[in-house]
């Protein structure tokens, strides 16, 4: 394509400067993702991002996967294109959000206390406003990265990505041509562990998935009636099983290296097996990295019946499940076992588990970028415990890395932030993501 034309502006316009702008007019566009296309979906952010692309000399183009469903996708020319291309990928996409429990109203994006708050500023806007200010500071000053970088704002990731992340995947796959790495969302951010060292934690892991319903098929009937076939207590006791089971420990790869550099910057050893004490020195994050040692399934969801006094003929529950790297064999068999003969699964949405090495240029790169920036910076990997648009770009061959940038406080529950309520993300924080993702395009 054409190399874009700078549109210049006065030195007052960084990212710096408009990062935090552009989060909050984000996070004001509701994109709720209710799984089910009840929502408004993610056209007007898409619009949004293309406008603000093109400002800059871009040529963004909208895709729209269903009414509403959009995805803006742009490749900006590198220095040499004959490099393979990095692709920087967030969605726009967010969980619904109940405003009554907010202190802010969730699609407000407020900015108060040192912070924007709202629905999506930590999942993900935050790095859809962090990637926008950076490209578009770049494309002003003409300043061009060395390699291609594709940039990728989708749809539905919050329900498993099929219109958005998959569909670009599998029907324009060439918009992904010589693309060999990718950043993405829920890594980079900072761990204190005390004044002379930070710890920044990059996913190169992250869990698979089965999101299931269980069904059991009973005999209906009358309420005063005794019933031994009863669907309802056959599904109950069955979810009450899983949700109660306590899978066993497994350290994979990444886990284990995450554990050796954790018990290197603590300067104690960390037991898989005493699990308890090692997470509780982990602070805000231990819910994340908890997750990654085992298997899980929650339960989430029941239905059945339609009157008090009517026994069902059926019942359904829906499970959460999570399989680690190299254990959804294992995850299956025993969910049936704690299932029983009478449960019926199927699953609602599934996805593979990813895994890659913590090593390589690109993470030479972040390890750069964030030093830079902050001296006492260690980049460690981790594994995140649920799922990204990473496992879609994967089927493209493509080493997939979370990485969105942000140094927080010590005292702030950043996994907590993740579909709860008061969601937010400190100012500082922002500008200094835009700062490392400046330095990181450089060093990549």
């Amino acid at each position: 394509m054409s190399e874009p034309n700078p549109v210049r502006t006065g030195p007052e316009t960084t990212a710096e400067s408009e990062v935090v702008d552009l989060c909050s007019e984000l996070i004001r566009i509701d994109t709720s993702n209710y799984g089910d296309h009840s929502g408004p979906g993610e056209r007007a952010a898409a619009e949004y991002i293309a406008e603000k692309l093109a400002e800059v000399g871009l040529e963004p183009r909208v895709f729209e996967s269903h009414k509403g469903r959009a995805s803006t996708v742009a490749r900006i020319e590198g220095e040499d294109p004959s490099r393979p291309a990095l692709l920087i990928h967030g969605h726009t996409d967010v969980v619904p959000a109940n405003a009554a429990d907010w202190t802010h109203h969730p699609f407000s994006g407020e900015v108060a206390d040192g912070c924007v708050w709202g629905r999506g500023a930590v999942d993900m806007k935050d790095m859809d406003a962090m990637t926008l200010a950076v490209v578009r500071e770049r494309l002003r000053s003409g300043r061009k990265p060395p390699r291609d970088i594709v940039l990728a704002f989708l749809a539905d990731e919050e329900a498993g990505g099929t219109y958005g992340a998959r569909y670009l995947v599998d029907e324009h796959p060439d918009l992904f041509e010589g693309v060999t790495e990718a950043i993405g969302e829920v890594g980079g951010f900072s761990l204190t562990v005390n004044e002379q060292l930070r710890l920044y934690l990059v996913e190169t892991a992250e869990k698979g998935m089965h999101w299931m319903r269980l069904t059991v098929d009973g005999t209906a009937g009358h309420g005063s009636m005794t019933n031994h076939d009863n669907a309802v207590t056959e599904l109950c006791e069955a979810v009450a099983r899983v949700g109660r089971h306590t899978w066993p420990v497994r350290v994979t790869k990444t886990v284990r290296t995450f554990l050796d550099e954790l018990s290197d910057a603590l300067g104690t050893p960390l037991d898989p097996d005493d699990m308890d004490t090692t997470l509780h020195k982990l602070g805000s994050v231990a819910k994340m990295v908890g997750a990654t040692l085992r298997n899980s399934a929650a339960p989430t969801m029941l239905g059945a019946g339609y009157k008090v006094n009517v026994i069902p003929g059926q019942a359904t529950a829906h499970i959460d499940g999570r399989f680690l790297p190299g254990y959804e064999e294992e995850f299956l068999s025993e969910l049936d076992r704690l299932l029983g003969p009478r449960v019926r699964r199927e699953d609602v949405h599934a996805d593979k588990a990813l895994e890659t090495g913590f090593d390589g240029a690109l993470v030479d790169a972040m390890q750069t970028a964030l030093r830079a920036e902050d001296p006492i910076a260690r980049a460690v990997p981790y594994m995140l415990s649920g799922g990204t648009d990473a496992k879609s770009f994967d089927d493209l061959g493509i080493r997939c890395f979370g990485f969105a940038p942000l140094q927080l406080p010590p005292d702030l529950d950043f996994a907590g932030m993740f579909h709860g309520v008061d969601e937010r993300v400190p100012v500082e924080g922002l500008k200094f993501g835009v700062r490392v993702l400046d330095r990181f395009i450089d060093a990549s």
